[in-house]
């Protein structure tokens, strides 16, 4: 996970005239995850800090490490996260002449391994079984024992950076849950002062806790499990909340929504989980175009109407429809490779892992010296949305 110097095209990180809130949103997906720290790194070394990160499941881990360092330490601590996580798992992946299949049957086996041992500092195996615990209880409610990653949790993050003003800048952490009894979705943001519980480890391990195989997480006398139960990005709490400047989003999805058909029964389990958790992300920044445009229309409409309708209230539903604000959304979508299968999200070998962020990293690359990036402008509309990697050959 060696840093590379950044590219001559890729000089200009910033183009535009005028400041815009610097956002990351980081999608659940497990062992994928290590292609956003890859994206992180790529982006601070090309001078892109983001102000606000947001993560759901695996997202919220990154999220956090990222939030809860200094800028200094963050791709440090994020090495120390997934080379922790993928110790177990150091055998070199097969050479790429030996065939796709010999890579397929690699990746299987050590998923498998992880299945029945667990990864460190992550999760291990709960013994006695689930089965055997008592009824009731939350160790009957997961397979796995996930004490480990509020260990790894303190050890890489401090919270008390996250939940005060840091001289040497803060960066806002918002995280997704899923209440068990509910059902509804809920984010525990470092910013709301007024509804949430300092952030500690226990939001964090919520957001990540995806059953049956975790269990849920006593967050203020509730319990919560994985967002991505219902919404694997949180893209569009971000654009919900009042925003007083332009927007730079960059989105970076671990499942592709799109993709390709089947061929065996293997890849229709990865499709329905691309499918799945891809968490129509798409529909998504649609929907906020939408939602901008209609705010956008709203204001011009409200500037030739007379005086009196300047407080009417239909007239102020439609200019709170969308922000006044432009939104740029960069989507950076993480695309599988022909030898990854339905278990590529708890696939954590060592190989594996730095192959992801390496591409991560690349996609930050070829992203930034797209043309399309280099000039951008402020959209005329209030959304933009850049998606500026090619998908992979299979």
């Amino acid at each position: 996970m060696a840093s590379t110097p950044r590219s001559a095209a890729s000089q200009k990180a910033l183009p535009g005239p005028h400041h815009e809130q610097c956002a990351l949103v980081l999608q659940g997906g497990g062992a994928l995850g290590a292609y956003q720290a890859g994206v992180y790194e790529a982006l601070e070394e090309n001078g892109i800090c983001p102000e606000w990160v947001a993560g759901v499941s695996i997202g919220a881990i990154n999220a956090a490490i990222i939030a809860g360092n200094p800028k200094p330490l963050r791709v440090p601590r994020l090495k120390e996260f997934w080379e922790g996580v993928s110790s177990q798992l150091v055998a070199p992946a097969p050479p790429a002449q030996w065939g796709n299949q010999v890579r397929e049957f690699f990746n299987e086996s050590s998923a498998a391994m992880v299945s029945v041992l667990g990864t460190p500092g992550f999760f291990k195996p709960r013994v006695p079984a689930a089965q055997y615990q008592p009824q009731g209880s939350l160790a009957a409610l997961g397979i796995y024992d996930t004490e480990p990653l509020r260990a790894t949790l303190l050890k890489l993050v401090d919270f008390d950076r996250i939940n005060r003003n840091c001289p040497d800048g803060n960066v806002r952490l918002s995280v997704g849950a899923v209440n068990v009894t509910s059902g509804n979705f809920a984010y525990f943001d470092s910013a709301d002062r007024l509804h949430s519980s300092p952030l500690g480890p226990q939001h964090i391990m919520a957001s990540g806790a995806l059953p049956p195989g975790f269990s849920p997480v006593e967050v203020d006398g509730e319990f919560y499990w994985d967002g991505g139960l219902v919404s694997n990005t949180p893209l569009q709490y971000l654009i919900d909340q009042p925003a007083a400047e332009d927007m730079l989003v960059f989105q970076v999805d671990l499942f592709s929504a799109r993709g390709h058909m089947p061929r065996n029964l293997s890849e229709v389990a990865e499709r329905g989980k691309d499918i799945q958790f891809a968490s129509r992300t798409r529909f998504n920044t649609d929907q906020i175009a939408i939602q901008q445009k209609l705010s956008h229309a709203a204001q011009k409409l409200a500037a030739k109407l007379p005086p009196e309708f300047a407080n009417d209230p239909d007239l102020m539903k439609l200019l709170n429809a969308g922000s006044a604000s432009a939104v740029t959304i960069v989507h950076l979508i993480h695309r599988s490779k022909h030898f990854e299968t339905q278990s590529k999200d708890y696939e954590f070998s060592r190989a594996t892992v730095r192959e992801h962020w390496a591409a991560g990293r690349a996609d930050v690359e070829r992203s930034l010296a797209d043309p399309r990036w280099l000039n951008r402008h402020r959209p005329a509309a209030g959304v933009n949305v850049l998606d500026l990697t090619k998908p992979a050959k299979r």
